[in-house]
C-alpha cells in the first residue's frame, strides 16, 4: 500500500469518526477508573480531544509527518485542563495509551489486508514517537498548572485562615461555602497552636515589659519583622509537612499561616499529640489551645498569643508548650478577653466540678490550705492515707499536682475564684 492509500483509510476512518471516538473513550472509560465517573461536560470534553488526537495521528501515519508545535501547545493546555479538574497526570498519559492502543487496533480491522507490513510497521511508529511527543507536552503542561495551582491553593488557605484569626467571615454559613469552595475539611472543634521563638533566659515575660524609653522607628520595625516573618514560615512549612505526614486518612486539612514572627496552625484534635515532639529541640515555643470552632478562632488566637507572650517559663511544659488550661489562667492574670473564672475553673478542674466529686475539691482545699497531707488530714478529720487517696483522684481527674509549684498556683486560682 502507498501513500494514495494510506489516505484513502484515513479518509474512510475520519468518515466514520463517530463510531472511532466511542470505541475509543468506552475502552478508555474500561480501562481507566479515573474516567469512569465522567459525565456531562467532562465527557463531551473527553470526545473531543479523543476526536482531535485519533484525526492528527491519522493524518500523520497517512501523510508521513510528525507533530507540529501547535499540536504540542494543544497537549500542554490539555495537561493544564486535567490538572485545574484534578485528574492525575499519571491517569491522563495512561488514557492516551490505551486510545493510542484501540485505535491502532481499529483500524486494522478496518483496513484489513489492504495493510502492508511497512504500512503497520509505519502506524505503530506513528503511535509510539508521536503519541510519546504528545504525552510529554501533556505532562509538562500538567506538572506546570499543578505547581501554579498549590502555590495559589496555598495562598488562598492562607488568607482562610488569616480572615478567620481575626472574626472575618468566620459566621458558619461562609465558612461552609468557602470550605467547599476550597476543597478543605475543617475540625469541628479544632487545636489552634501559635508558636513563636523562645524567650532568652531572663527575658521579661511579657512583650515590652523591658522596653527602652524610645519606640522603633517604621522601619526598624520593618526590618525586624521581615527576617522574623521569613524564619516563621520557613518554621511552618516544616511542621505542616510532618503533621500531614502523620495524618490520617480522611482526615481534617492541617491550615497554617504567619501573623510577624508567629506560626499560626488550626489542626484536627487527633494531631496534637504530635505537636509536642515536633517541637521540642527547636528554638521555637507554643501555646496550643482546643475545643474552639471555626466562628470561635479568632478569641482562640488572641488567648493563645498573649498567654505565650505573658506566661513565665515555669508555665510551659517539658516541649516547650502551654495548653488550653495554662492559655486561661495567664490570660484571667492579664485581663484578656476570654479568659473569665468560669473558662478557668472547667479547663483547670474538670470533673473536679461534678456534684459528685465535692468531698475531693473539699479535700484539695484543705490540702492547699494547709501546705501538707498530714495537717490536712486532721483538718478534715481524715485517715492520713485516705486524704493521700483522694489527692491521688484530685491528680488523675485534673491532670494537675499540687506538689509542683506553677501547677498549684493554677488550682489555688481556680478554686478561688468564682463563675
Amino acid at each position: 500500500m502507498g501513500r494514495a492509500e494510506r489516505e484513502a483509510v484515513c479518509r474512510d476512518m475520519l468518515h466514520a469518526e463517530p463510531g472511532l471516538v466511542a470505541r475509543i473513550v468506552d475502552e478508555v472509560r474500561r480501562e481507566v477508573p479515573a474516567y469512569r465517573g465522567l459525565h456531562g461536560s467532562r465527557l463531551a470534553e473527553v470526545r473531543a480531544i479523543t476526536r482531535w488526537a485519533s484525526s492528527r495521528l491519522l493524518r500523520m501515519w497517512a501523510e508521513d509527518t510528525g507533530t507540529t508545535a501547535a499540536d504540542v501547545e494543544r497537549a500542554r493546555e490539555i495537561g493544564r485542563a486535567r490538572a485545574a479538574d484534578g485528574r492525575s497526570v499519571d491517569a491522563v498519559v495512561r488514557a492516551y495509551r490505551v486510545g493510542a492502543a484501540a485505535a491502532d487496533r481499529i483500524v486494522a480491522e478496518h483496513a484489513g489486508d489492504r495493510l502492508s507490513p511497512g504500512d503497520v510497521f509505519a502506524l505503530n511508529r506513528i503511535w509510539l514517537r508521536e503519541l510519546e511527543t504528545l504525552t510529554e507536552a501533556l505532562a509538562a503542561g500538567h506538572a506546570d498548572a499543578a505547581e501554579r495551582l498549590d502555590a495559589d491553593r496555598d495562598r488562598a488557605l492562607r488568607a482562610f485562615l488569616d480572615d478567620l484569626l481575626v472574626g472575618r467571615q468566620a459566621s458558619p454559613a461562609a465558612v461552609a461555602d468557602r470550605s467547599r469552595a476550597l476543597g478543605v475539611c475543617l475540625p469541628e472543634a479544632g487545636v489552634l497552636l501559635v508558636a513563636g521563638p523562645a524567650r532568652p533566659a531572663g527575658a521579661p515575660a511579657a512583650a515590652g515589659a523591658s522596653a527602652p524609653n524610645r519606640a522603633p522607628s517604621a522601619p526598624d520595625r520593618a526590618s525586624a519583622a521581615a527576617p522574623a516573618a521569613h524564619s516563621a514560615a520557613a518554621a511552618g512549612a516544616e511542621l505542616v509537612a510532618r503533621l500531614l505526614r502523620a495524618r490520617p486518612a480522611g482526615g481534617a486539612d492541617v491550615l497554617h499561616t504567619t501573623r510577624a514572627d508567629h506560626l499560626v496552625l488550626l489542626l484536627d484534635p487527633g494531631l496534637a499529640a504530635l505537636v509536642g515532639p515536633l517541637l521540642r529541640g527547636t528554638a521555637r515555643r507554643g501555646c496550643l489551645v482546643a475545643g474552639h470552632g471555626p466562628d470561635e478562632l479568632a478569641g482562640a488566637y488572641r488567648l493563645a498569643r498573649d498567654a505565650l507572650g505573658a506566661a513565665p517559663a515555669r508555665a510551659f511544659d517539658a516541649d516547650g508548650l502551654l495548653h488550653t488550661a495554662e492559655a486561661h489562667v495567664v490570660g484571667l492574670l492579664n485581663a484578656t478577653p476570654g479568659a473569665t473564672p468560669a473558662t478557668v475553673r472547667r479547663h483547670v478542674l474538670g470533673p473536679l466540678l461534678d456534684p459528685g466529686n465535692q468531698h475531693l475539691a473539699a479535700t484539695l482545699d484543705a490540702y492547699l490550705g494547709t501546705g501538707s497531707a498530714t495537717a490536712a488530714a486532721e483538718a478534715l478529720h481524715l485517715h492520713p492515707q485516705t486524704l493521700r487517696y483522694r489527692m491521688r483522684r484530685v491528680r488523675e481527674l485534673t491532670g494537675r499536682d499540687p506538689r509542683d509549684p506553677w501547677q498549684r498556683l493554677m488550682l489555688e486560682i481556680a478554686r478561688t475564684v468564682h463563675g
